[in-house]
């Protein structure tokens, strides 16, 4: 599968507007869309950080779709978003234990990589840290996003609750350790939001 995110940020106060726009007009504009997969919105209240991200069947798929969310974008967040960041993504693993719900936790890892150890990071997380993050009590969703290209990347790991994504920390800072290593990626952000939203249909 491929991915787009959208990262907002902007007053913490107004980012309650923008979530309802894109839980019902946002996601009545990608599900009229060929190839769409799924869909989930994230969001950090007291920063006031929005992430969203739409899952599409293939990348032809998620480029179609961009040419008509690009338009319709900024009204969606308006008026909370100050600033927004758009990126694309290819779905190296996709590991789904049960499907995350409102109220849980996802933990963000962004990751900078040379484009040759694309296939040695997707075999690294793959073989090594997803078996260590299926021992974290409340582990719903663990992901593998890539940009081949650029060598950037995001770890994705979605909890059914906040209570089990405060317990994983030291647990998933041992593995992301490790694999970090064994993959030879640099680990440039680390983030946690509040998932309002995520549904998508995997392989």
């Amino acid at each position: 599968m491929f991915v787009r995110t959208v990262y907002a940020t902007g007053d913490p106060a107004k980012v309650d507007t923008a979530i309802r726009a894109l839980n019902s007009q946002g996601r009545e504009l990608l599900e009229e869309r060929p190839g769409y997969r799924g869909a989930g919105i994230f969001v950090d209240r007291e920063l006031g950080k929005l992430l969203a991200a739409s899952w599409w069947e293939s990348e032809d798929a998620r480029r179609n779709s961009d040419e008509v969310m690009r338009e319709r974008r900024g009204a969606l967040l308006e008026p909370f978003a100050a600033t927004t960041a758009v990126e694309n993504y290819e779905a190296a693993v996709f590991h789904q234990i049960r499907q995350p719900e409102a109220g849980g936790g996802l933990r963000i890892t962004r990751l900078e990589f040379d484009p040759m150890d694309a296939d040695l990071l997707a075999e690294t997380f793959r073989a090594s840290v997803v078996p260590r993050l299926d021992a974290l009590s409340g582990l719903a969703r663990a992901v593998l996003l890539i940009d081949r290209e650029r060598g950037r990347g995001l770890v994705g790991t979605t909890f059914t609750d906040r209570g089990s994504l405060a317990a994983s920390r030291g647990p998933q800072a041992s593995a992301r350790h490790e694999g970090a290593a064994k993959a030879h990626v640099t680990v440039i952000g680390l983030e946690e939001f509040e998932v309002v939203y995520a549904d998508v249909r995997g392989n």
